[in-house]
């Protein structure tokens, strides 16, 4: 497990909207843009293989999109690439971080000095939520899914231990980016069950558009 200290002060970043990563979980990504190509090869290189998933911040006036303050970096655990030269990874979520500022010079992705302090938890165990009542949340599921005529696999769902289902749930379903990023800032299991329930809720009032992200 590492520590704090050995994570690095400057990573890249990768804005990404909607894709949403939490520590202790897994996300899979097709790379097929060269500056992000080429930003996976330099990542690979390094011991840490980590690389900062962050949505983009839209800021009236500026030029091209900007930056949320707060990302978490994945470490590439899973790594093809295919005949034409595209990549498939999988990042596995380490820590939450705060962008201190963005790296000026030349270089075809984005890079970011941050800090890891106020995450100290996502390095730890995996978190509990002594208030989660399951079967509240399978029955909200279920009306969600049968009102967008969507398929789970139900028995996987029931089994999952709290965090990995109340994670996999905030980064599978559609949400906005803006709500992503209130489940990515959750300072506690709890909070991001309790956020997702109200996105969930909200979206059957007709909030949002109907699908999964992936």
């Amino acid at each position: 497990m590492k520590k704090q200290t050995e994570l690095p002060d400057t990573i890249a970043v990768f804005p990404l909207a909607g894709a949403l990563l939490l520590p202790r979980s897994r996300l899979p990504l097709h790379i097929f843009e060269p500056r992000y190509l080429q930003m996976v090869a330099d990542a690979l290189k390094t011991d840490g293989r980590l690389i900062g998933m962050i949505q983009p911040n839209l800021v009236p006036g500026r030029e091209g999109p900007g930056l949320h303050s707060i990302g978490c970096a994945g470490r590439i655990t899973q790594f093809s690439e295919t005949e034409d030269g595209r990549y498939m990874i999988t990042l596995s979520g380490v820590s939450r971080f705060r962008i201190l500022r963005e790296v000026e010079g030349f270089c075809p992705y984005r890079r970011c000095d941050v800090k890891w302090d106020g995450f100290e938890r996502d390095l730890g165990g995996e978190e509990q939520d002594t208030n989660f009542s399951r079967k509240p949340l399978m029955e909200l599921l279920g009306r969600y899914f049968e009102t967008r005529g969507l398929s789970a696999d139900w028995s996987t769902l029931k089994e999952a231990e709290d965090e990995l289902l109340i994670n996999s749930l905030s980064m599978m379903l559609d949400f906005d980016a803006e709500d992503k990023q209130a489940l990515l800032e959750a300072p506690s299991l709890q909070t991001r069950r309790e956020t997702l329930v109200t996105l969930i809720e909200y979206a059957m009032r007709g909030g949002h558009d109907e699908g999964l992200m992936q």
